[in-house]
């Protein structure tokens, strides 16, 4: 067979045959990648809270406004320029301590007039009397005589009476509020005529209302003074109040515009805690709530069938179940239904829970307290040995002589 025969013999015949067979070679079974058997999910780390009945206070938080026990207006019964102010804005005062000065001149020259006139019907009516005892002068004189110096001694009266107003003290012990008028101003009787308001907040009192879909809330669906155990206080920084208060007045009608109750409350504010205007939350205690359960609101999923919780069931696999919830106790929410002892309720991790996935429960951690801060003490550098010197420095002399080489 002639050269040229060989290689369209090996390019038409053994040539396809070699590479089918590297093709079927190549798919054989043994280099067929195997399938491996699906691993199991990994359990998820939980923490769960195991549910025990508990007993917690039935109450009822209402937005409220403090104002003072008293609220007294101090205001000026004569007119004048207003001359002095003995007292400090904002300040505590006592009853009875002067608070403001008016102009004194034009009322002593009143009174000294009056007391002038006053005792001039008083001589007269004395002379009247030793006549009419001679039957010097008729009845008639000596009633006029009387009757002028009754109308003097009155006179008199006001006018000491005018004069001891210009001196304006407060009328009840409390906080000063601030001077509506500046010293130099002028001071007229009538509506213009208030200077300063004094307030009395010990105690203090708590100004609020419940409307009606609150007062379905109660115990018998009303309101009454023996429904109403105590009343505590929550500031508007969320602490709560140390001193408990009482009601001190309970409306007996509806509001018909607002459709609301009015109620008072009475707190002792000794220390001054508690300022009038400001906006806190009475909270009413009507006895207590039995055989509820307290979950962390983050835990309680809002969902449109209701309220729902993630539970962790005996064989450690996601169980949700629907519960009833109440009103909120600090930051636990109270479940009334749908939970019972023993129930473990999971409290994170929420976001990547299925139902049925494993979980690994496990109970909340206390914190870990803070580790205590090292004491610092003062340290002072000795001068180094010479014989550790010297050995350092030999230490350090092979070290250095490569690199100078």
């Amino acid at each position: 067979m002639s050269a040229h025969k060989k290689k369209v013999f090996f390019r038409h015949k053994l040539l396809p045959l070699l590479l089918s067979g590297v093709l079927l070679t190549g798919c054989s079974p043994s280099d067929a990648p195997q399938q491996t058997p699906q691993q199991a999910p990994q359990a998820l780390s939980v923490t769960v809270l195991t549910m025990q009945p508990q007993s917690v206070p039935q109450a009822l938080d209402i937005m409220a406004q403090t104002e003072g026990a008293k609220e007294a207006e101090v205001r000026a019964r004569v007119g004048g320029i207003l001359m002095k102010q003995f007292y400090r804005e904002g300040e505590r005062v006592k009853e009875g301590q002067p608070l403001f000065l008016i102009d004194r001149a034009p009322y002593e020259i009143a009174y000294a007039e009056a007391k002038a006139r006053a005792d001039q019907t008083a001589r007269e009516m004395a002379r009247a009397q030793k006549l009419l005892d001679i039957n010097g002068v008729s009845r008639r004189e000596y009633d006029d005589a009387v009757s002028m110096n009754d109308m003097a001694q009155a006179a008199l009266k006001q006018a000491q009476l005018n004069l001891s107003w210009t001196s304006v003290a407060a009328p009840v012990d409390g906080i000063s509020g601030r001077a509506s008028k500046s010293v130099g101003n002028l001071v007229t009787v009538g509506v213009d005529s208030l200077l300063t308001t004094v307030y009395q907040n010990d105690p203090i009192w708590v100004r609020f209302s419940l409307g009606e879909s609150d007062t379905a809330k109660l115990p018998g669906g009303r309101l009454t003074p023996e429904v109403i155990t105590r009343v505590e206080l929550i500031l508007p920084n969320g602490a709560k109040y140390p001193l408990p208060g009482k009601l001190n007045f309970l409306a007996s009608s509806i509001d018909t515009t607002l459709g609301t109750q009015q109620m008072r409350a009475e707190f002792p504010n000794p220390d001054g805690i508690l300022l009038p205007g400001q906006f806190v939350r009475a909270r009413l205690i009507m006895g207590e709530r039995q055989g509820v359960y307290l979950v962390p609101q983050t835990a309680v999923q809002q969902t449109d069938q209701g309220d729902l919780l993630m539970l962790a069931d005996k064989d450690n696999k996601v169980s949700p179940r629907p519960v009833q919830t109440g009103d909120w106790y600090g930051t636990d929410w109270i479940v009334t239904g749908g939970l019972q002892a023993g129930d473990r309720v999971i409290i994170d991790n929420l976001l990547k829970l299925r139902p049925g996935a494993p979980v690994a429960p496990h109970a909340p951690q206390a914190p870990a307290a803070a580790p205590a801060a090292p004491q610092q003490t003062e340290s002072i550098a000795l001068p180094a040995e010479p014989a550790a010197a010297a050995g350092e420095a030999s230490a350090e002399s092979p070290a250095a002589a490569p690199a100078q080489n």
